[in-house]
């Protein structure tokens, strides 16, 4: 028999973020103020999210190098794209667009501590991504990239039994001025899950 379900709007970025450039190590790209905090047995098995980023990236022509999105639940990795090749063009704040759909497919609190784990895909979106280096945007229009890059898999495991903070980092492979990023627009929802 069917059910009605709504899904929930959690968290959404008020005004546009930072442009944030000459840095490698993945780091926090919302604002402060738009952190998200899942209090504790927030996730349960089949707990789904949506995100969706939308800003601007800049890259450099020679060896523009790569970048990483993740979703963070305090310090561990819930879920990475892994390392998405820049096209050898150069660009400066051009759009682009992520969306992620998260699934908790693992609860676990008999292993010596609670333990979750993510499952997720998405679909990215900008002229500035590519699958192969070196490719222009002569020969790369718009493109879309099915991400993560590599095989998909549950993301590294995080405690679920205390509160957690969802964050969003970005870092690049190559640190220069000309390599940034900038997030106009974050929304996370909780999607309803049907009874089982």
């Amino acid at each position: 028999m069917p059910t009605q379900g709504w899904n929930q709007t959690l968290v959404t970025q008020r005004t546009a973020g930072t442009l944030f450039n000459t840095y490698t190590t993945a780091k926090t790209v919302i604002n402060q103020q738009d952190l998200y905090g899942f209090y504790a047995n927030y996730f349960q098995l089949g707990s789904k999210l949506r995100l969706r980023v939308g800003g601007a990236v800049s890259n450099i022509v020679t060896t523009p190098g790569t970048m990483v999105f993740q979703v963070m639940l305090g310090s561990v990795v819930a879920w990475s794209s892994g390392n998405i090749q820049l096209n050898a063009t150069a660009h400066t704040t051009l759009p682009f667009r992520l969306d992620i759909d998260l699934t908790c497919q693992l609860t676990n609190t008999a292993v010596g501590g609670a333990v979750a784990k993510l499952f997720g895909i998405g679909l990215l979106n900008g002229v500035m991504f590519t699958k192969t280096a070196a490719q222009t945007d002569g020969a790369n229009t718009e493109t879309s990239i099915v991400v993560p890059v590599s095989i998909p898999a549950l993301g590294t495991a995080f405690d679920s039994t205390i509160s957690q903070i969802l964050d969003f980092w970005v870092g690049f492979s190559i640190s220069n001025s000309g390599n940034g990023v900038r997030i106009d627009q974050y929304d996370v929802e909780a999607l309803s899950m049907p009874a089982s």
